[in-house]
């Protein structure tokens, strides 16, 4: 990957605010959500959601909702970059401002989460997604520090093995949530969830990431 150019601040705080406020949409509509399903609280183990009278035809709308909201933030990372490189770059620094800040916002809306080791429902395509907040928050930081190699001023040059190693790790990192999502109706819930392998894979990302980088010259 080449150099993608001078990046203008402008542009970096633009995205930012893009994310910031799409974050406080996504949150008001799980505030919605959660007074409509869970008007008890949302503690886990969840109550399955389609055994909930009538729940089940907002499931199909709800994975609509989320696509919508990966398609709205491709859009404006395409939008707002001429290459790949930046395009991909914008797009991991929208979703990560954009995952953070939806939960500040969810802590100035309803006091929520009380801790960052709350567990919550983050994703429902292919399957569900659930770990404690503190999971997608070093996703997001993750995300970040990819996005600062990319739009940097370095050539980055992955090795076949180095690709494979990044693609397989990041697929891994996916897998241990999907097994976490799967298992949230159950009471031994948390033990799905493996902090040493979540931790040693996403360090993996990072060194591989900028280990590419390390060895070849600034453009």
């Amino acid at each position: 990957m080449g150099n993608p150019g001078k990046i203008p601040i402008r542009r970096l705080v633009t995205l930012a605010l893009f994310a910031i406020a799409f974050a406080y949409i996504e949150a008001a509509v799980v505030v919605y959500l959660r007074a409509i399903f869970y008007p008890n609280g949302f503690t886990f183990p969840i109550t399955n959601f389609l055994e909930m009278p009538g729940a089940g035809r907002y499931l199909l709308k709800e994975i609509g909702r989320e696509v919508a909201t990966v398609v709205l933030m491709l859009t404006a990372s395409w939008l707002m970059a001429s290459n790949w490189r930046q395009r991909l770059g914008y797009f991991l620094i929208i979703f990560a401002v954009w995952d953070i800040f939806f939960y500040l916002w969810l802590k100035v809306l309803i006091n929520w989460p009380a801790s960052l080791l709350d567990w919550d429902v983050l994703f429902l395509i292919p399957l569900t997604w659930a770990s404690p907040v503190l999971a997608p928050v070093i996703t997001s930081l993750t995300m970040l520090l990819t996005a600062s190699l990319l739009l940097s001023s370095k050539t980055i040059k992955l090795t076949r093995p180095g690709t494979a190693g990044l693609i397989t790790a990041v697929l891994i990192i996916i897998v241990l949530y999907c097994l976490a999502g799967l298992r949230i109706t159950e009471a031994d819930y948390e033990s799905y969830f493996s902090w040493p392998i979540f931790s040693t894979l996403h360090v993996v990302v990072i060194i591989l990431l900028f280990h590419s980088a390390k060895s070849i010259r600034s453009n």
